[in-house]
């Protein structure tokens, strides 16, 4: 392997979730934001809630009026 080409690894790299679960992994940055983890995810959890990702779902209620 050629050296001084690879991103510093981090063993101990801190991931924190919006819901503020928080674990630690291996990776190449030091604090890794996440907007959703598997405590919070609803394929997880069970519940049927909306993941809303840039305003798709109300742009998609507009366009066929949905309440």
């Amino acid at each position: 392997m050629k050296t001084g080409i690879h991103p510093t690894y981090y063993e101990a790299a801190q991931v924190v979730c919006a819901c503020g679960n928080t674990w630690t992994t291996g990776a190449t940055k030091e604090q890794i934001k996440v907007e959703i983890c598997h405590a919070c995810h609803p394929f997880f959890t069970g519940e049927q809630r909306i993941v809303d990702t840039e305003g798709r779902v109300e742009r998609f209620r507009r366009r066929f009026n949905i309440q």
